[in-house]
């Protein structure tokens, strides 16, 4: 978002959108104060390009990421979320299509199937179904991207993540967790070309909502994304809801909440600051690109 203090660091909370029609937040709306306290944080801590953290969780990572997913589900059926290769397969190259020059990519590390119909029916943010299932499959270190696919049947999520911020404290609950069927050729309509996950990652690398904020809150701390009042549903072109401005709303941005066939794009702006965040909170190193400032 737009916004006359320049800002680089998102939140730690848990983020979460909600399942069609239409797409919805699932967690509280951050204050401006609490965006404002965690963006200092990470402005007194953040790694410069080339520079070494401080984390403490380990050496520097390459940006390309490792990906483990694990899917869980109530029976050995696709309609209990036991999802085939072929889509998890499919959901890396969209990863990696909407991710392409952003400095990142991703690897499929491997894949576990685990059968437990507490766990796809009820997980949820914070809850104890959600902390016995990630206790017991998670993998990898602050680098590695653990991605859960579960059936949300009775809290209509589509996903929620969390931020680069939390891994010190809660290394264990780091992670996305996504509806089964968002992957790409799955069942829920509109939202089933597999952007929820390049939607979840986004939080996962550090990005805000596009309409964190609204049009006169401290936004999502990043310079190049036009203010939006509300999230954008459906493909609404032309959307513009804060007039004190006079650019479109961002509805092709992955961090709103529209149509997967609508979603197309992160900004420059975007990508320094997830940079940024993988920088300092996850160990990541990113190449050197010729004529890039991240």
């Amino acid at each position: 978002m737009l916004s006359s203090t320049f800002f680089v660091f998102a939140f730690v909370a848990v983020s979460a959108f909600g399942k069609p029609t239409p797409r919805q937040c699932g967690t509280a709306v951050l204050s401006d104060a609490q965006v404002v306290a965690a963006e200092k944080h990470f402005r007194a801590n953040m790694v410069p390009p080339g520079g070494l953290s401080t984390s403490g969780i380990g050496a520097a990572h390459s940006s390309k990421l490792n990906v483990y997913w694990h899917v869980v589900s109530k029976d050995d059926t696709l309609e209990g979320g036991n999802i085939p290769d072929s889509q998890i397969e499919e959901s890396i190259n969209v990863l990696n299509v909407a991710y392409e020059g952003t400095g990142l990519s991703w690897l499929l590390a491997n894949t576990t199937r685990t059968l437990n119909a507490d766990w796809f029916t009820k997980v949820g943010p914070s809850n104890s179904q959600q902390t016995a299932m990630k206790t017991a499959l998670r993998q990898g270190g602050a680098a590695d991207l653990n991605v859960y696919s579960v059936g949300f049947p009775s809290s209509g999520l589509l996903g929620y993540a969390t931020f680069p911020s939390w891994y010190a404290d809660a290394p264990a609950d780091d992670g996305v967790v996504i509806l089964y069927s968002s992957v790409p050729g799955g069942s829920t309509q509109d939202y089933n070309g597999g952007q929820t996950l390049t939607h979840e990652a986004g939080h996962w690398v550090g990005l805000y909502h596009t309409f964190q904020g609204g049009c006169n809150g401290a936004g999502d701390m990043v310079d190049d994304t036009a203010p939006e009042s509300s999230p954008a549903f459906g493909c609404p072109t032309g959307r513009d809801t804060c007039k004190s401005d006079s650019l479109p709303d961002p509805i092709h941005n992955y961090m709103d909440y529209t149509y997967d066939t609508c979603m197309t794009e992160f900004t420059p702006g975007q990508i320094e600051r997830l940079q940024g965040q993988m920088r300092t909170y996850r160990d990541v190193s990113f190449e050197a690109t010729e004529g890039a400032s991240f």
